[in-house]
């Protein structure tokens, strides 16, 4: 339902602040977070659509259409969107710190 909207929230928050700051945080890879971030909201929002759940008239997301299913949707958005979330966030760091310690590794191992 709208499980998407809160890596398309953290997506927007990421992407500002790469806008904003992109000479004071060069080294911790937004655009890398951000690829992977929008990426997925992408391919969610559009599967979104082909289940019919995304409309294009208001309001939008067929679980607001009746009131009983904004907890429901509450729910799927915090126990689906967080986590995978989360996920996307561990995977970004493992891009990011992986390259970081095997060359850490491969220099302590010539010395």
């Amino acid at each position: 339902m709208a499980c998407f909207l809160i890596p398309l929230i953290i997506a927007i928050i990421t992407t500002f602040l790469q806008k904003r700051l992109v000479k004071k945080i060069d080294g911790i890879r937004l655009d890398i977070l951000n690829t992977l971030l929008w990426g997925g909201v992408s391919l969610l929002a559009v599967e979104h659509i082909w289940h019919g759940e995304i409309t294009p008239w208001p309001p939008f997301l067929t679980a607001m259409a009746n009131p009983v299913e904004i907890p429901v949707m509450i729910t799927e958005m915090v126990m689906i969107g967080v986590p995978m979330s989360i996920s996307v966030f561990t995977v970004w760091g493992a891009i990011i710190t992986l390259p970081r310690i095997i060359t850490i590794l491969t220099i302590h191992r010539r010395s």
